[in-house]
């Protein structure tokens, strides 16, 4: 679909809460908006969807092309993408399905929308099925924020944080799980992929997109204002900055072996993971110790009424102390 064409698509689903006529009537669509694997930039594209029980499917069908739709290749370098379903709208985890799980939904997406099959009929390449996954982490993220801390930054805060944690939790225990199926492998039948697969390989790449967009913006907006209004927090915050280049090493260093999918070593991708938790639990746990104080009294989003002054406990408190 041209530019063009996708854009007034787009603009049509928009404002008319998800439906659209011309080709798309009484279909079910979706937007799907990807960063950029290259440039960075947001990109939204309609498409169709299949739900099958509880999952929401999309296939990267390209009309039977012989490539991949530069959607899928977005997705592969950057898993965490916004769906707009109807008038509402969420954040899910892009995760194409492997091996003879792929076929199984292929097969009922292609009873759903006979037309798949004759996209497959037309390329020599396997259309991949991508299951939009709503964030594990999502609930546990919004359970981290306090009712003090509704409705303020620090309740900002602590709704990322609750999220980076329950992220991080869950592929280490997926990788876990996917080490303990090598080693329990007995007898005929294939064993489990030497590499990590794509559900662990999408849901680290989610957690270190997430992680390197807060410190980026912390380090950017949050750390130089409330050094300009809270001076005696300038060395904390110094400090946390130190604490988000040396994080952001170890996310470097998983994004790397994350690029070898099929060859990287499990037992050496766990234990980069290990690492990046023992760090990054002791500095989130420092950076709500001194800053949810001062944090608490910051209206968010911007625009609500402050809330009530915080106890004055912690903020001051020297880095080394």
């Amino acid at each position: 679909m041209s530019i063009s064409f996708n854009r007034q698509v787009i603009d049509e689903f928009r404002a008319r809460a998800g439906k659209v006529g011309g080709p798309f009537e009484g279909g079910d669509l979706l937007l799907l908006t990807t960063t950029g694997a290259k440039s960075g930039r947001e990109h939204t594209t309609p498409l169709g969807y299949v739900r099958d029980g509880g999952l929401l499917l999309v296939v990267a069908s390209n009309l039977g092309a012989p490539r991949h739709p530069a959607w899928f290749h977005n997705l592969l370098a950057h898993p965490l993408v916004r769906v707009e379903l109807g008038a509402g709208s969420h954040e899910a985890v892009a995760v194409p399905a492997e091996g003879a799980r792929r076929d199984e939904l292929f097969a009922r997406v292609v009873r759903a929308e006979p037309g798949y099959g004759e996209y497959q009929s037309r390329t020599s390449r396997t259309l991949p099925v991508v299951v939009l996954e709503r964030p594990a982490a999502e609930a546990e993220a919004r359970a981290a924020v306090t009712p003090a801390a509704a409705g303020t930054l620090a309740g900002k805060l602590l709704e990322v944080h609750g999220w980076l944690r329950a992220q991080l939790r869950q592929v280490r225990a997926e990788a876990d799980a996917h080490l303990a199926a090598r080693a329990a492998h007995r007898g005929p039948g294939e064993p489990p992929a030497a590499g990590l697969g794509f559900q662990i390989r999408q849901h680290c790449l989610a957690f270190c997109d997430t992680l390197a967009f807060h410190h980026t913006g912390e380090d950017a907006h949050v750390f130089p204002a409330l050094a300009a209004r809270h001076p005696e927090l300038r060395d904390a915050l110094e400090r946390l900055g130190t604490e988000h280049r040396a994080v952001a090493r170890l996310k470097d260093e998983l994004v790397a072996l994350l690029a070898g999918i099929d060859t990287v070593e499990p037992v050496r991708f766990r234990a980069a993971l290990d690492r990046m938790a023992e760090r990054l639990t002791e500095h989130l746990d420092r950076e709500e110790e001194w800053l949810l104080p001062v944090l608490s009294a910051i209206p968010f989003p911007p625009g609500r009424a402050p809330a009530p002054p915080a106890p004055e406990t912690g903020p001051g408190r020297r880095p080394d102390a």
